[in-house]
């Protein structure tokens, strides 16, 4: 992994604190394209590439990043759940593609050893809140009872697992 290693010091040495020039809703971020605007150059004159993949193991999304060195080969993989939610006036696909760019962008981030703008996430004073339920999509829901009926899971195990409302348990006793 030297070679890898070594590059990836060097590109991070050189590559500049990349602005958050995008806003949401009361908040500013750098999107996916200023950030390979910005690190695709870099990544390129160091010998370094990148991918995103998608993967679903037991029922739960998951993003792996996966930085190689082309010259060599090595590889340094990191690899993060992706929540399902809700998200308002979004249907489910829009949601999940939401959390995948989300995701893409802080992953790539972290592996790469970016900073964007000041780091001000840890300024502010922690709210609590009352642990909520996640609320189950008709996939999850699906993948459960695909799950139950395959005998790889009980449905008590899985109610643990997944959080379900009544009329879902109600379809899950009838498998």
């Amino acid at each position: 992994m030297k070679n890898l290693f070594k590059s990836l010091a060097s590109f991070q040495q050189e590559v500049p604190v990349i602005h958050k020039g995008t806003q949401g809703y009361g908040y500013s971020y750098a999107d996916l394209p200023k950030i390979f605007e910005v690190v695709n150059p870099l990544l390129k004159k160091h010998g370094l590439g990148f991918t995103q993949l998608l993967d679903t193991k037991e029922g739960i999304d998951y993003i792996c990043t996966v930085i190689f060195h082309v010259e060599s080969g090595e590889t340094l993989e990191s690899k993060v759940a992706i929540p399902q939610v809700e998200l308002k006036g979004m249907n489910d696909y829009q949601s999940f593609g939401s959390g995948v760019t989300y995701f893409r962008r802080y992953a790539l981030s972290s592996a790469l050893g970016l900073v964007t703008d000041k780091d001000t996430d840890a300024s502010g004073e922690q709210v609590k809140h009352e642990p909520k339920k996640p609320t189950i999509t008709n996939a999850r829901l699906s993948k459960a009872i695909e799950l139950i009926v395959e005998g790889k899971y009980t449905k008590e195990e899985l109610l643990n697992k997944f959080a379900l409302t009544e009329g879902q348990i109600e379809l899950m006793e009838n498998v």
